[in-house]
């Protein structure tokens, strides 16, 4: 079966409330749930969408991240090699040396740490909703990951502000004018650049700090890896969770009941909480399909063979919807690429979706869900907007 990347997004993220699973389930009827598909560039792909392949590659070396195992020449955003050497590039042993330097970071307990940070940061963006109506977006849920990660990695906030817009543009081809990519790409180096510099001449208890040490220090580090790596934890730190965030919003707004429950519990932190984001994870993740791989050689997912250096897309949210998959779900990946994230995407979600509903009264959709206007592609589906409305913001349990 051959589709377009049109085809893919309708399938795997269709806008109206509960057709999203059931488009999903078309491409897991397929034959081996493997499809042959074609992207609006004319990239030829496979798409492997049900659960038990998908978490089986996730995790097999035998799909590689770089894009040297590419037959086709695979160039995908087309980063300038100061951005382009990152984890999402990476195999084996170059892969495991970057990701040792950052994980203590993103440990639970390290996490945890930043439980006040985190709830304060959503008590203030609260504070400052405008009266009645807002972008909860541009609001709360783009501001609050975006001042974690700063803070984390040591990003004045205004210049966090500033690679949000850059990364948007540069994710966004075609939407802001075709020079604005490359200018974005430009601001972004820059920008990092300067930033390392300072951090060189003025070290602190940061993220960014710790990496310069390591490289400077230890020469583990290469410039161009350096400035990769904090520009994919800059990026990765808060867009899933934007996007994370708003969705459940919208989602519970739409379920008053579900709204109501999750209200109702004492705090952020009790285990219908964590159960809820687990849900959220899975049904309302913004991924589609996880970064593409590689076969590194001939691979065989049921009676379908894939070539070496094909490109292969894992459809997470199709697999997410497996009726055969196990327990739990893939949105944070699986194997030694699972998302170092994860246990801060978590806790934001839990802060930000229950002070909201804690704290503002009356929290309505402006305009009905079947009207919220989403970013559908291949690779996400986000909304591009969250209005709603409200009659009071009132002091919180938080």
């Amino acid at each position: 079966m051959t589709i377009k990347d049109a085809d893919i997004a309708r399938a795997l993220t269709p806008v109206l409330t509960g057709s999203r699973g059931q488009a999903a389930r078309r491409l897991l009827d397929e034959p081996d749930g493997v499809h042959r598909a074609t992207l609006h560039d004319g990239t030829h792909v496979w798409v492997v969408s049900r659960h038990e392949d998908v978490k089986t590659l996730l995790a097999d070396p035998v799909l590689a991240l770089s894009k040297r195992r590419s037959r086709g020449g695979y160039q995908g955003f087309g980063l300038p090699p100061a951005l382009d050497a990152n984890l999402l590039n990476l195999d084996g042993e170059d892969h495991a040396r970057l990701r040792r330097l950052v994980a203590a970071a993103f440990t639970a307990r390290r996490v945890e740490g930043l439980r006040e940070n985190i709830q304060d940061t959503s008590h203030a963006l609260i504070d400052a909703l405008p009266g009645g109506r807002a972008d909860l977006i541009a609001a709360y849920a783009a501001p609050l990951p975006i001042a974690v990660i700063c803070d984390l990695l040591g990003v004045p906030g205004d210049q966090g502000a500033v690679l949000r817009e850059c990364t948007q543009m540069l994710f966004a081809p075609g939407t802001f004018g075709p020079s604005e990519p490359a200018e974005s790409m430009g601001r972004i180096v820059a920008l990092l650049a300067a930033l390392i510099a300072d951090k060189r001449e003025r070290p602190a208890d940061d993220l960014l700090s710790a990496m310069i040490a390591a490289r400077d220090g230890q020469d583990r580090l290469s410039e161009d890896e350096l400035l990769s790596l904090a520009f994919l934890i800059l990026f990765a730190g808060y867009e899933n969770s934007v996007h994370l965030v708003s969705a459940a919003v919208a989602r519970l707004l739409a379920r008053p009941d579900e709204a109501a429950a999750l209200r109702a519990e004492p705090n952020p932190h009790t285990d219908p909480m964590r159960r809820a984001v687990e849900e959220f994870l899975r049904s309302d993740q913004p991924v589609t399909t996880a970064i593409r791989r590689f076969p590194i050689r001939d691979v065989r997912v049921g009676d379908t063979v894939i070539p070496a250096g094909d490109t292969v897309l894992l459809a997470v949210d199709a697999a997410n919807r497996d009726a055969d998959r196990s327990e739990g779900h893939l949105s944070f990946g699986h194997g030694a690429h699972y998302c170092l994230g994860a246990p801060l995407a978590r806790l934001e979600a839990r802060i930000a979706v229950w002070t909201l509903l804690d704290r503002v009264h009356d929290l309505a959709l402006a305009v009905p869900y079947t009207d919220l206007t989403w970013k559908n592609d291949h690779r996400q589906r986000a909304l591009t907007e969250l209005p709603v409305t409200y009659t009071a913001v009132v002091g919180g349990r938080g």
